[in-house]
């Protein structure tokens, strides 16, 4: 075990309380997203058109507020596998290019709206194929819907890059031939793999062949982990498959002992984690939902943050968790009173961790990233200074 002398109880790293953000700072500041999924963050009245288009009939509600509520309630159980279940009516109408084209581009105006400069956004290209494409034509559509969705927003004044993840279903069979698929298509849109779904009883350690293909290829990529399942999941996520991130990665808390006196200890797989910086794709909101934290105030990433492990904040599934990066952001302020420099120290995590080029990521922390921290930071100052 690794002691350490930041208690839970003592203040956040970088506390100023001149830089306390409101609202409308938090949606105006450059945030950084690694864990997001396409077939999580539809439109709701994009899905109501998109089924009536393509002929989909299975719907549980068709008008978009109800729909809307459905899948926020529906997900909203405290399990895991319920929480996939909702998936089956967004990817029920992605089975067209059309609809993939559509679906993309949207998701990359909404996330520039909402203050993203840099989003990795996955799916499962295997998932796409009932309406017959190919899964080359599925990466395809994809891609040029997120350029689209990027010159939609760039028209609007917003900027982001936004690169795929391709997925891989942890049930399925069809790991090495989506490894395979995302290789050939990087530099091409496609950034890196995952892998996705229900954790337990499919570990990661079936699809060993896929990762072995990408380590060789000197590719990247993350592995869902410690989310529903615990150390285990993540061990052979780290040791096993040598992830580059946790998807997730939550139930890293459960290596960590607080004590009655506010005294740390790390376990050798915490303390290996943060000792080589494994980014965290922590999802707040989502967590909740699916039950690996009782609530905010109690999610594991207020003392991940003040024991310095490589933390990120992200969206998970927009649609059913009802969340946005600024949602998630200022449910994190009001719970843990975090400032502005707190934000940016979890956004240059993020960005540090990304699977571009580190060129482009520094690019990205010192062009982007920090001058607009900079900017509110002195906003606020000026505003308070002249009251």
């Amino acid at each position: 075990m690794v002691s350490d002398s930041l208690s839970p109880a003592s203040p956040a790293p970088g506390r100023n309380q001149s830089a306390v953000p409101d609202a409308e700072r938090i949606r105006r500041s450059p945030k950084v997203l690694l864990h997001d999924h396409l077939d999580g963050g539809l439109r709701p009245a994009t899905i109501v058109e998109l089924a009536r288009e393509t002929g989909y009939e299975d719907l549980p509600e068709t008008e978009a507020g109800r729909l809307e509520t459905w899948f926020r309630e529906s997900a909203d159980s405290g399990s895991l596998e319920r929480y996939l279940e909702t998936f089956t009516h967004t990817v029920g109408v992605m089975q067209t290019r059309e609809a993939l084209f559509r679906v993309a581009a949207e998701c990359a105006e909404d996330l520039a709206a909402d203050g993203v400069v840099y989003a990795e956004v996955r799916y499962a290209p295997e998932q796409h194929l009932r309406g017959g494409l190919t899964l080359e034509e599925v990466v395809e559509a994809v891609d040029e819907g997120f350029r689209e969705g990027e010159r939609r927003a760039a028209a609007d004044g917003h900027r982001i890059r936004v690169g795929a993840l391709l997925t891989a279903m942890r049930h399925a069979a069809r790991a090495l031939e989506i490894a395979e698929l995302a290789n050939r298509y990087r530099d091409l849109g496609v950034v890196g793999f995952d892998i996705a779904g229900a954790e337990a009883g499919h570990p990661p350690t079936r699809h060993l062949d896929a990762f072995e293909y990408l380590k060789r290829e000197n590719n990247h990529f993350t592995i869902h982990a410690g989310e529903a399942f615990g150390l285990p999941s993540i061990w052979q996520a780290l040791q096993w498959c040598g992830a580059d991130r946790l998807g997730h990665g939550v139930r890293i808390i459960d290596d960590i002992q607080v004590a009655d006196d506010g005294s740390v200890k790390l376990g050798r797989l915490a303390s290996y984690v943060r000792d080589k910086r494994i980014p965290l794709e922590l999802c707040p909101s989502s967590n909740l939902q699916t039950g690996a934290a009782p609530s905010y105030a109690e999610h594991p990433i207020g003392l991940l943050r003040r024991l310095h492990f490589r933390a990120t904040v992200n969206t998970d599934n927009r649609l059913m968790s009802g969340t946005s990066m600024s949602n998630e952001f200022e449910q994190l302020v009001r719970t843990f009173h975090y400032t502005l420099d707190d934000m940016q120290w979890f956004t240059v995590n993020a960005m540090k961790s990304a699977f571009i080029p580190f060129d482009e990521r520094l690019a990205m922390i010192n062009e982007v990233i920090k001058p607009g921290y900079a900017a509110l930071k002195s906003e606020w100052l000026f505003r308070n200074s002249a009251v």
